[in-house]
């Protein structure tokens, strides 16, 4: 087992990363169960794999696992789906001092994160992250969050769970699109800061996606120590350390807000997408080399995922999608910084972005490829 720890003071915690967690969550949560019923909140498509394996962990331990099941997929991040998750934790007769099991992807640990947060000015939560994205991205860092009509994450709170369970044997039930769009956030550990990472994910990336289990827990392993490290340098984004987490985000979530935040676009997808088009950026503007910037594409190429928003089949212009950035939640003082690249490894922010600039340089996109 690969342990990891989040070292942030009184709020620290390990993510553990290996096969057969979940199947045994009972004794890997039993610090953070206080009463005999349990509140689980799922979603419709993980309920399918993994609501029976917890159960019985619980059942063996002693306890009854309550059932809270979402609808799948990116609209559960609602304030309908929040309200009617916090009424059932209320009449669940959740206190402080208990803790919620967030059982899934990013969405169902977003939602139950920012639940946990508010409900009663804050109890516990542990996450089961059940997909690739959510082990090495989501579950950890303590960033919880709904989706508004204005735009992806703007209404949420700094909470961090308690712990991490990143089940291995979580990843051999996604299909494989949902393997591609997750490997998107472990290749950003490596353009971000890690050079030798992102030479590790050029070599290994197609077995790992293939469900080469020992890869895997490589790969889900250095991501995890990767953020936990930024993390605990900047906890709460104040510093600039933690943004830089957000390479590819930026493209991203415009994407994913232009596409109506479905399923049209993966939140992964948009990233890949997003870090390739921060690559071009950056060579547009003399940061990097032109070859550096292809090499950014043919690596997320090589791990299946598209290169060339003009695959979406948009209609809209570079403009559009710049002003879905003025939404973003990094703006501050009127201006929007970007995560850029000096080389692969080097990201840092640039608070001189333009987005005129940028809006012009979207419309060559939309017309390339």
């Amino acid at each position: 087992m690969a342990v990891i720890p989040v070292a942030l003071g009184g709020r620290s915690y390990e993510v553990r990363v290996e096969s057969g967690l979940l199947a045994d969550a009972a004794t890997h949560c039993a610090p953070f169960l206080r009463k005999t019923r349990v509140p689980v909140i799922t979603d419709e498509n993980v309920a399918q794999h993994w609501r029976e394996p917890v159960e019985r962990s619980l059942a063996a331990a002693g306890h009854e696992a309550r059932w809270h099941v979402l609808p799948a997929g990116e609209r559960a991040k609602s304030w309908t789906e929040l309200a009617r998750t916090v009424d059932w934790l209320l009449s669940e007769e959740v206190e402080r001092g208990d803790h919620i099991l967030a059982l899934g992807g990013g969405v169902v640990g977003d939602l139950t994160g920012f639940a946990a947060a508010i409900l009663k000015r804050g109890c516990g939560f542990v996450q089961l992250p059940t997909t690739l994205l959510a082990q090495v991205d989501s579950s950890v860092g303590g960033k919880t969050a709904i989706n508004t009509p204005a735009g992806k994450n703007l209404v949420g709170a700094f909470h961090q769970p308690s712990l991490v369970l990143a089940d291995l044997d979580a990843l051999g039930t996604l299909p494989q699109r949902e393997m591609r769009a997750g490997f998107a956030e472990v290749i950003k550990y490596g353009i971000l800061g890690d050079p030798e990472f992102f030479d590790w994910c050029e070599r290994n990336g197609h077995a790992a996606i293939s469900g080469d289990t020992d890869l895997l827990e490589q790969a889900v392993a250095r991501s995890v120590a990767a953020k936990a490290r930024i993390v605990a340098e900047d906890e709460r984004e104040t510093t600039g350390a933690r943004a830089l987490l957000n390479l590819g985000h930026t493209f991203g979530h415009a994407l994913e807000a232009q596409t109506g935040f479905s399923d049209r676009l993966l939140h992964g997808e948009g990233v890949a997408l997003g870090m390739v088009l921060a690559a071009r950026y950056s060579a547009r503007r003399g940061l990097i080399a032109p070859d550096d910037a292809a090499r950014v594409a043919t690596a997320i190429a090589a791990a299946g995922l598209q290169t060339e928003i003009s695959t979406l089949g948009l209609t809209c212009t570079g403009t559009a999608l710049a002003d879905h950035m003025m939404h973003d939640k990094k703006m501050d003082a009127g201006t929007l910084p970007f995560i850029l690249l000096r080389s692969i490894g080097a990201a840092f922010l640039d608070r001189e972005v333009a987005l005129i600039d940028v809006s012009a340089f979207l419309d060559e996109q939309l017309l390339a490829g």
